[in-house]
């Protein structure tokens, strides 16, 4: 609900609340939709609670994510001056 009023009270844009929430920017968009029909208090109630293993996968998935972002670059500079130095 505190999403949504950064949103409606036009304190800031979509993009930039989710981003500084750490929200997907279609989930803040849906929660918008929802609260300006009225139904924000409907929204998630048919989902379930994830338990804590859950939360944690996905935790270290986009963790591992990141470091694969981070590693690939470095990959690529190691194989291109490997091939240099021949």
């Amino acid at each position: 609900m505190e999403a949504v009023k950064l949103v409606d009270e036009g304190r800031l844009l979509t993009d930039v609340a989710a981003k500084r929430l750490s929200v997907p920017k279609s989930n803040l968009a849906n929660w918008v939709r929802a609260s300006r029909a009225g139904k924000l208090a409907k929204v998630g109630q048919g989902q379930r609670v994830p338990t804590e293993t859950e939360v944690e996968l996905a935790r270290l998935c986009k963790e591992l994510a990141e470091v694969k972002l981070g590693r690939d670059p470095l990959k690529k500079c190691a194989a291109y001056f490997a091939k240099e130095s021949r």
